[in-house]
């Protein structure tokens, strides 16, 4: 299946092909430096970056921020706090969920783990993009992810 725009043929399947395995490369790359050098997955670090952007964040703000399901995501939140990286402390405008918060180990370790990450993609990008590629992909990316979450694309259901 061909999609072609302003004269230009794009073989669909085959893109949607190299960004799942680009993306599952790169995950998995930064997954085995973050555990190497932090005790931590890519997962996680993630995880304590958005809650370090956004202090007070529920469980299901993380949920639809990844696009994963609430379930999976509380099951992740109860890792990070039993290794002392974040603790909930009760919502005051809703009895049912909890407010997330990073403890000062888990500020020390998603700064820490912050340098390997941008050491780690910096070295994976920028080994095969050259300085002109890049903005254009990171535009194309922004642009196609912005429509889906407008969209609610690829959401999980419940």
């Amino acid at each position: 299946m061909e999609y072609t725009s302003m004269g230009d043929a794009v073989d669909l399947p085959g893109l949607f092909a190299d960004l799942v395995r680009c993306e599952t490369r790169l995950y998995n790359a930064l997954n085995d430096r973050l555990r190497e050098r932090h005790g931590i997955v890519t997962s996680q670090f993630e995880s304590l970056r958005f809650l370090r952007a956004h202090p007070g964040a529920r469980v299901a703000d993380l949920a639809t921020e990844f696009a994963a399901g609430v379930g999976a995501m509380s099951k992740g939140v109860d890792r990070l706090e039993k290794q002392g990286w974040i603790v909930r402390q009760p919502n005051p405008s809703d009895r049912r969920s909890s407010l997330l918060a990073l403890t000062d180990d888990g500020v020390r370790l998603v700064e820490a783990a912050e340098e390997t990450f941008d050491e780690q993609l910096t070295q994976l990008l920028g080994a095969t993009l050259t300085r002109s590629s890049l903005p254009v992909v990171a535009q194309a990316l922004s642009q196609l992810r912005g429509a889906l979450e407008r969209d609610q694309v690829g959401l999980p259901a419940g």
